[in-house]
């Protein structure tokens, strides 16, 4: 359905964006148990073929670890629009089947549903960053932390950090306990290690059908690799050139979601297999909208198309965007942070 307020044509009123977007969040429940099939049916098509190529020593068959990869992000995907409760609108479902994908993509999900609420509650907000984000520091706490301390915040932000051992860490070790919510009830614990429980399980399987070191030769980088684009896109999704923070007082929900989130314009296969999740800044204002329902957006409200948009080529050089400058109101790089001192 499309609606052509005149208001909101006009005045862009981010509250009545709002409103329109509501008649998108229906999603249809035979198109989500599709949708559902086609990633997780070929995610364990490749893996069994990465594995038997691996037997059978035909080591090209390593190179299916890339696609393997894409659908397990896309997986991820699913598991996120549960955690929203936009995959089929009925919450016992939804967590349900985010529960069981979190196996697969080793993230607790009543866990990480928590901490991602917190990220939607106040993303922008310079008073309520550490909580399900990329840390980012501002110019002036950056140069009060001491030697050290700039170090580490240095070390944390390098991209081989970043994007290789981050998600190792983080799928790997950190989400095994719930940190940041170890004294938030019984939940954040439950979650982890019921998560935790069903890992050793799927992993003590596979391993007895197949073996240790094929298991590890085909899981891990599988896993590895998924993690890498998983954090990838989450970073460029808010740490972009004309991304807006905001102090507390200024916050408003709706203009930091419209102009602090990203519109991530990927090329359509790219599109498909990280879920429309480079529509952020439509995810962010609605986030009950289904993910195969966002490109519907896009197409009825053209004047979304252009809001904090950055092409894949653009997004490489969001790397360096380390410091919110709060002079300027953007993000800038070490260099420029010292340069302007």
């Amino acid at each position: 359905m499309k609606i052509t307020t005149p208001d909101l044509r006009l005045a862009q009123s981010e509250r009545a964006w709002v409103k329109a977007l509501s008649t998108y969040r229906q999603p249809n429940r035979i198109r989500s148990s599709v949708e559902l099939l086609i990633t997780i049916v070929p995610l364990a098509a490749l893996w069994a073929l990465t594995w038997a190529s691996v037997a059978y020593g035909q080591w090209w068959g390593l190179l299916l670890i890339i696609p393997a990869a894409m659908f397990l992000v896309r997986l991820f995907m699913i598991q996120h629009d549960c955690g929203h409760g936009a995959f089929f609108a009925n919450r016992h479902a939804d967590d349900w089947i985010g529960r069981v994908l979190g196996v697969l993509t080793l993230t607790p999900y009543d866990y990480w549903r928590r901490t991602h609420a917190a990220h939607h509650a106040g993303a922008g907000n310079l008073d309520q960053r550490g909580m399900g984000d990329i840390t980012t520091l501002t110019v002036g706490e950056y140069r009060a932390l001491s030697r050290w301390g700039r170090l580490r915040y240095r070390l944390y932000r390098h991209p081989a950090i970043m994007f290789v051992v981050g998600p190792a860490w983080l799928f790997f070790l950190q989400q095994r306990l719930p940190f940041g919510l170890m004294r938030s009830g019984a939940t954040p614990w439950i979650s982890t290690m019921a998560t935790n429980f069903g890992i050793l399980l799927l992993a003590g399987g596979l391993i007895w059908l197949c073996g240790v070191v094929p298991f590890m030769i085909v899981h891990l980088p599988i896993v590895g690799l998924a993690g890498a684009l998983g954090i990838w896109l989450f970073y460029v999704q808010h740490q972009f050139e004309e991304t807006n923070w905001f102090e507390g007082g200024e916050w408003q929900f709706q203009h930091a979601a419209l102009h602090g989130s990203s519109h991530y314009d990927l090329p359509v296969v790219l599109r498909w297999f990280t879920g429309n999740i480079g529509i952020h800044h439509v995810h962010h204002l609605s986030s009950r909208v289904p993910y195969y329902r966002l490109p519907e957006v896009l197409r009825d409200f053209p004047e979304l198309r252009s809001l904090g948009r950055i092409t894949l080529l653009e997004s490489l050089r969001c790397v360096k965007l380390v410091l919110w400058d709060e002079s300027r109101l953007k993000l800038v790089s070490f260099r420029e942070a010292r340069l302007a001192a």
